[in-house]
């Protein structure tokens, strides 16, 4: 039997019934749900035959049929293999040597650009390209070799390794604390500041806020409106703490050479509060890396000062 011409068919169909969702599918391949809703159809066209039922309990979500189901586990693991495949091909091809890492602008700012001269002069033969985006990237499709990524340790189609958890305080520049130390003694005088809100993962439920951090600690009102500056970049909000234009709300990855420097403060040492997300080396779940990635995931661990965990949770491709 012949596959289908447009194998993104079955890569639909199958990122479909993983989610239960056009759209959650959608998102996860970066297409409109239409899009996906369309190749799911061709797939059927196809074949003769549905590949999904539907079912309400509160909310509408697709059901793949009894054959579909029995289908879907050679399905995943020929996209698996395939995926692999395509890794060898690379690992042969005239740029081997190259090595490509994706993670947000502000992550190269502010932590990975300072060291990375490290990693070059350890390991001169590798060529080191860096994708800086705030969006999901295709790791194939882009020809992404690993990823650091903040969140909850949780990206379809990619394992994931902790890298680093991270702990959430107030900063101010050395400026704006030498201009009125007695109005920032506790907490609730941070309501009488310019805060600085981080808008880079805006929605997330689990991304700090003032909000949630004044609400930890005890300081009524916090839930009203706050007044400040908002920025859609973690880096950003930094640069502007640094500047004396407020107070951020900083993570102490991204502020930590900003400390070690002098050009931030730490508000209320003895407070302390840690976020659910960290930072995560993510790649493709297919056995054991190649060198030149494992020569990047030593050297990454090693300068975050954390050991690799013992076992990693592989998602679904």
């Amino acid at each position: 039997m012949k596959l289908p011409v447009h194998l993104n068919a079955l890569r639909a169909f199958e990122a479909s019934a993983r989610h239960q969702s056009f759209s959650a599918a959608a998102t996860e391949l970066h297409v409109t749900a239409a899009a996906v809703g369309q190749l799911v159809r061709s797939l059927e066209d196809w074949l003769g035959m549905p590949v999904f039922q539907r079912a309400s309990s509160g909310r509408t979500r697709l059901i793949p049929t009894e054959a579909a189901e029995q289908a879907l586990p050679e399905i995943r693991a020929g996209f698996e293999r395939l995926a692999s495949g395509l890794a060898r091909l690379q690992d042969a091809s005239p740029s081997r040597g190259a090595l490509t890492v994706t993670c947000s602008p502000a992550f190269a700012a502010k932590w990975l650009l300072p060291r990375i001269d490290r990693f070059q002069a350890a390991w001169p033969e590798i060529e080191l390209r860096l994708d800086t985006s705030h969006k999901p990237v295709d790791f194939i499709a882009q020809r992404i070799d690993l990823g650091i990524r903040y969140g909850a340790g949780r990206w379809p189609g990619l394992q994931a390794e902790k890298l680093m958890d991270e702990e959430i305080y107030p900063v101010c520049s050395p400026r704006l604390m030498a201009q009125a130390p007695e109005r920032l003694r506790q907490p609730a005088d941070l309501l009488g500041q310019v805060l600085i809100h981080d808008l880079s993962m805006d929605g997330h439920a689990d991304f700090p806020s003032w909000a949630r951090w004044l609400q930890q600690m005890g300081v009524a009102g916090a839930t009203a409106p706050l007044r400040g500056l908002s920025i859609n970049n973690s880096a950003a909000v930094l640069q502007a703490a640094a500047e004396g234009q407020g107070v951020a709300l900083a993570r102490s990855v991204m502020a930590h050479d900003d400390l070690a420097a002098g050009r931030l403060l730490r508000l209320f040492p003895d407070l302390s509060w840690r976020t659910p997300l960290a930072y995560h080396l993510v790649h493709r779940g297919e056995g054991r890396l190649p060198p030149k990635l494992m020569a990047f995931r030593d050297w990454l661990f090693a300068e975050a000062g954390a050991a690799p965990a013992a076992s990693t949770a592989t998602m679904p491709v």
